[in-house]
């Protein structure tokens, strides 16, 4: 579903996230890290096996390892364990008429051809090993490159290194891995009324919650943050901003000055010092966004991206436009938004000219999820925000009426 596009100042919103993932340039380079320095980072090159996996047949568990025919023949007298296996034992073979104690990862003896687990054995006094149950060929053995064979491809280049991927290179030995540069990202925050926490609070004044919410953000996406401060709102004083970040981070990011107020200066600024790609989005919370390229006095600029004020605005903003062109500029694949169907607890009237992203939580009843206000719903209400599960999407015009199916973003997909 996508979010109509009714004002001609005002880009689709999926017409916006696609402009932004194609705009995005990958970060060049790479440095090899540790295994235990690596995570969460970026893959920079494919990544394929040097071993197989399992490197040998091993044992699924600990138990007995024997020829499945001799234990048949034996009948009621049973096998005699003529060798013990421990994990991180040489192969070996099994001698005629005879089973091996074995535990799990230790290998399977050539000539074994199926593992018992130790709860369905019982041994006698003669020390022969008798089966309760039946057994079939091949059980409980995990076969040579039954997961994967040497040369096999491991991980893609743009892979997100987390620690099951981490576990796997480990496993093959890799002791080191290729990684992209990370990319730095500056923050700059504009705005008079602005406060920074732990000041003394000033009627007419707001305490600055983008600042940590980005940062906050940013780091959880792997980037490092030049933390540029609050800057006044004038042009000269932003101008100066964008210069000093332009210069020192690979993309900036800017909260507040991007509608078209007398105070708000980022889009004239913008226009001066590079070039404006697109202004106005057609979501509530989150129009006033803004993209763009600071010229660094070569054809590629640094890309500028203009967040609202409002923090929840700003939020929106970055969930589903700043963060998958960053995720872009890392080298990192982007999926595409994740959509289920949620039923409306509640009915409320639409928003015109624009999708609107109302914050929910969700409650199930009958086994199918209802969707819920999470609480106030304006774009500086942070406390709905917080609560929610995630956005009830609805398109431009469109009522909500309680009962009827829309469609729903999980908040979780923003994680990470």
């Amino acid at each position: 579903m996508s979010c109509a596009n009714l004002g001609k100042a005002l880009l689709d919103l999926e017409v916006a996230r696609e402009r932004m993932i194609a705009a995005a340039r990958p970060i060049q380079g790479e440095e090899r890290l540790a295994l235990v320095r690596a995570a969460g980072r970026v893959l920079a090159c494919d990544m394929t096996a040097q071993l197989d996996m399992p490197g040998v047949d091993n044992s699924a568990m600990d138990g007995y390892a024997f020829r499945l025919a001799e234990l048949k023949a034996a009948g009621e007298e049973g096998l005699p364990v003529v060798m013990r296996v421990p994990a991180g034992a040489a192969v070996s073979a099994l001698p005629d008429t005879g089973c091996a104690r074995i535990f799990t990862g230790a290998p399977v003896p050539e000539g074994a051809d199926c593992v018992i687990p130790q709860e369905r054995v019982t041994l006698d006094g003669e020390g022969h090993m008798h089966v309760i149950g039946e057994v079939t060929s091949g059980a409980n053995i995990r076969r040579r490159g039954e997961e994967y064979r040497g040369g096999d491809a491991l991980l893609s280049a743009g892979s997100t290194l987390d620690a099951p991927a981490l576990a796997m290179l480990a496993s093959q030995g890799f002791a080191e891995v290729p990684v992209l540069p990370r990319l730095t990202a500056a923050l700059i925050s504009t705005g008079d009324e602005l406060l920074e926490p732990g000041l003394p609070y000033a009627p007419g004044r707001v305490y600055n919650s983008n600042r940590v919410m980005l940062q906050a953000l940013l780091e959880r996406q792997g980037c490092d943050v030049l933390d540029l401060g609050i800057v006044a709102d004038t042009s000269e004083a932003l101008r100066e901003a964008f210069v000093v970040a332009r210069d020192s981070a690979d993309l900036v990011i800017c909260t507040g000055g991007v509608s078209v107020g007398e105070e708000d200066h980022v889009r004239p600024v913008l226009d001066e010092l590079g070039g404006l790609v697109f202004h106005g989005v057609a979501i509530k919370p989150g129009k006033p966004f803004a993209f763009g390229f600071l010229d660094d006095g070569t054809p590629e600029g640094v890309p500028m991206i203009g967040l609202p004020g409002n923090p929840v605005a700003s939020l929106v903003g970055w969930q589903l436009l700043a963060r998958p062109f960053i995720q872009r500029c890392q080298g990192r694949a982007v999926g595409v938004l994740q959509r289920v169907t949620a039923r409306a607890g509640f009915s409320r009237r639409g928003s015109p000219g624009r999708c609107e992203l109302l914050r929910v939580t969700l409650d199930w009843q009958g086994g199918l999820p209802v969707a819920f206000l999470a609480g106030g719903q304006g774009s500086h209400m942070l406390r709905a925000a917080s609560q929610a599960h995630g956005y009830l999407m609805m398109a431009a015009d469109t009522d909500v009426e309680e009962g009827h199916e829309y469609p729903y973003l999980p908040a979780g997909q923003f994680d990470g």
